[in-house]
């Protein structure tokens, strides 16, 4: 599968397209994510954006709960939604129209425009294109238990990552189920969805629906 960044996103649904739009593959935009937001910051209209904290920029039109924590830094897009505890623990640019819900964890991730995570997930160290959707209790997991380099495999392909924290790139509009795992260095192309409970690895093609591991049906083929 093509794996460059213009395959899988539409970078016109997030503060972060230019940005991106530097990179070969969307993985190597992870290291920067804290200074982007750094920048974007101080370059947004006070009076559409207020700053809760140091750091810290929330549109107006969007909905923070009293007992939701934002870490710096972080930007969080005109009418998201960040519910009860949600710990957003920094690096985090938040686009429009997300939902980040009850007890959802955040760290070092761009989450495009339309992006829900509504309960119980831990997004780090990964990508979430435009409209895509984390089912309840779905995770990525951003470091392997033997602490070494993140690899990508598509098929026979090892594509080196030189990262040890890499959890996940998902496409536009794909859909995981709920309590899923996404291990690290998983790539899913768009418009593809993941079953429930499942634990995916390596890339998933565009278009596809994942039951399990050996079992990827394209939806052509329904």
């Amino acid at each position: 599968m093509d794996l460059r960044v213009s395959q899988l996103l539409d970078l016109s649904h997030t503060m972060a397209g230019e940005y991106l739009a530097q990179f070969e593959y969307p993985w190597q935009a992870l290291d920067g994510i804290k200074e982007l937001i750094l920048s974007l910051g101080p370059t947004l209209a006070p009076e559409e954006y207020d700053q809760p904290s140091p750091g810290v920029w929330v549109h107006r039109t969007a909905a923070v709960a009293p007992t939701a924590y934002l870490g710096a830094p972080c930007i969080i897009g005109p009418k998201t939604e960040v519910r009860h505890c949600a710990f957003v623990r920094g690096s985090a640019l938040v686009g429009e129209g997300c939902v980040v819900g009850n007890s959802v964890e955040l760290k070092n991730v761009i989450l495009f425009d339309g992006v829900q995570t509504p309960h119980y997930n831990y997004v780090g160290d990964s990508i979430l294109g435009y409209k895509s959707h984390m089912g309840a209790g779905s995770i990525t997991s951003n470091v392997k238990s033997d602490k070494t380099l993140v690899v990508v495999k598509d098929g026979g392909r090892l594509i080196p990552t030189g990262r040890k924290k890499f959890g996940a790139i998902l496409g536009d509009h794909v859909e995981v189920g709920c309590n899923s795992v996404l291990n690290p260095g998983t790539v899913i192309g768009r418009g593809s969805s993941v079953y429930p409970t499942s634990s995916v690895r390596g890339v998933i093609p565009a278009g596809s629906i994942y039951k399990g591991r050996g079992d990827i049906v394209l939806r052509e083929e329904l």
